[in-house]
């Protein structure tokens, strides 16, 4: 029995064949210093309960693209009694992003946002009065890596919109200045943090996209909007990305709360990752 098992990406899904073996290299190594075996498979393949003390989901990039063999799998992790760092419930929870609404609802500060099975050309001009702005953000209610992620002004009408169930937020003009905070908690106590800001006229932030990562230390402010997300997330967790940006009202705002496969970004953990590892071993 191997003592923690990394979900990785699904055989089929080519786009990410080669890029996520140094990822888990890293993520292992913190794991293995403490003493534990470490092995990988592929998020959608056939799987032994008793084969693992603990389940992580942390490479199962491209989940998204096929969310209902993504929900069969944990309905299945669920059924076989695995035990997996973050609860099976809350990945179920974390894969649509209304939760957002729902952080919202009990106190969390988060970027305003419309959920909507499908976007009408009435809903946008709705939203623009409704956040006083002019350009919008829409966006899959299941994505990852702002996979058909659009920015809209009102003369762009639909164009490139997500055409199923889809969330509206305002575009935050922060993205491209001091851009999206990440903070990163283990069983609930801060670790690192990084910034990652959109470049070249983009909004995306993330490093595909030409987006630029740098360690951070976090302003107390972000700290306690990142406590208030967590308190309202109301469940433990092991590891978390609480992904940050500065709102229309000059506040900190949840844009993501990664409890899935968030990037760790280790590599600037002061402790190279000792926190994660000590984490995941009080889980076992």
């Amino acid at each position: 029995m191997t003592d923690v098992l990394i979900l990785t990406p699904a055989a089929d899904q080519t786009l990410y064949a080669h890029a996520w073996r140094p990822l888990f290299d890293r993520l292992a190594a913190p794991l293995r210093a403490h003493g534990l075996t470490v092995s990988d498979l592929a998020w959608d393949a056939p799987f032994d309960p008793g084969s693992a003390r603990a389940v992580l989901p942390l490479l199962s990039w491209g989940y998204h693209l096929r969310p209902a063999a993504w929900f069969a799998r944990l309905d299945a992790l669920e059924v076989a009694g695995a035990r997996l760092a973050n609860p099976v419930s809350v990945l179920r929870w974390n894969t649509t992003k209304t939760y957002l609404a729902q952080l919202a609802a009990k106190g969390a500060p988060v970027v305003p946002t419309i959920a909507l099975d499908r976007l009408t050309l009435e809903d946008m001009d709705r939203a623009r009065d409704l956040f006083g702005v002019d350009v919008l953000v829409a966006k899959p209610q299941i994505s990852g890596g702002s996979q058909d992620t659009v920015k809209l002004r009102h003369a762009d009408g639909l164009a490139g919109c997500p055409t199923g169930p889809a969330l509206i937020q305002p575009f935050l003009p922060a993205v491209g200045e001091e851009g999206e905070l990440s903070l990163f908690y283990f069983d609930g106590l801060f670790s690192h943090a990084v910034t990652k800001v959109a470049t070249g006229g983009d909004f995306r932030v993330q490093p595909q996209f030409g987006g630029q990562v740098s360690g951070v230390a976090p302003e107390p402010e972000a700290l306690h909007a990142a406590e208030m997300v967590l308190k309202a997330a109301e469940t433990p967790l092991t590891y978390a990305r609480v992904d940050l940006i500065r709102g229309l009202d000059g506040t900190p705002q949840l844009m993501e709360l990664e409890v899935i496969e968030p990037d760790l970004f280790l590599g600037h953990a002061h402790d190279a990752g000792a926190a994660f590892a000590a984490a995941v071993v009080r889980a076992l």
